[in-house]
């Protein structure tokens, strides 16, 4: 039996038509990430899912790669590519799926719409207990009273992924404490640094794609 292709949200828009078209010419401004700009990206995705990323790269189901297209990432399969480049002028709004932005200064910030690739091949993990849930999807910190439970070998400043007591991944942060360090802090002493959650679904619903 073949495997299923995930869900992902891989919708090709184009402003005012809702079906991918087919006109002469190439998508404006899409583009293959420059070294520094791989380098960089990979290294912001190294911190959370460490040299998994050739997974995503190297898939079963086919050939996959990343764009950038005004200014955001996007994770895409060689199909979906093929479309993409068929758009005409600036037509093109967003395709596959979108991993974050880079910054005029040339940093790269990860959107919650990457959850869903770096949750399966997470290396750092933080559960959170039922009471903090909904702080933290309001994209406030970790602090230890909502602990759960950490990743045992987890370091200072390492990538986590957020996860509730039932396995269902919220979001992720950066570790503001080591495990170790953890253990003896004080109940209201932030233990991670949000960074996005699924709430922004529906905070950030104009601006995450």
């Amino acid at each position: 039996m073949r495997r299923a292709t995930p869900m992902v949200i891989i919708v090709l828009w184009l402003r005012g038509v809702r079906r991918p078209i087919f006109p002469c010419g190439q998508a404006k401004n899409m583009r293959p990430l420059t070294q520094e700009e791989t380098n960089t990206f990979f290294e912001k995705l190294s911190k959370y899912i460490g040299e998994n990323i050739k997974l995503l790269i190297d898939r079963q189901d086919g050939s996959y790669c990343f764009r950038l297209h005004k200014d955001r990432v996007y994770y895409m399969s060689e199909e979906q590519l093929k479309i993409g480049s068929s758009a005409a002028g600036d037509t093109l709004l967003s395709i596959g799926s979108c991993f974050g932005k880079f910054t005029k200064s040339g940093k790269f910030h990860l959107h919650v719409t990457a959850l869903d690739y770096l949750a399966p091949y997470a290396k750092h993990k933080v559960w959170l207990k039922p009471s903090a849930e909904q702080q933290f999807l309001y994209g406030h910190h970790i602090m230890k009273s909502g602990l759960g439970r950490l990743t045992e070998d987890t370091e200072q400043y390492q990538g986590v992924i957020v996860y509730n007591m039932n396995d269902l991944a919220l979001g992720f942060g950066v570790a503001a404490k080591s495990t170790l360090a953890c253990r003896n802090c004080d109940p209201m002493t932030i233990v991670v640094f949000h960074q996005a959650d699924t709430g922004q679904y529906i905070r950030d619903e104009d601006t995450l794609t």
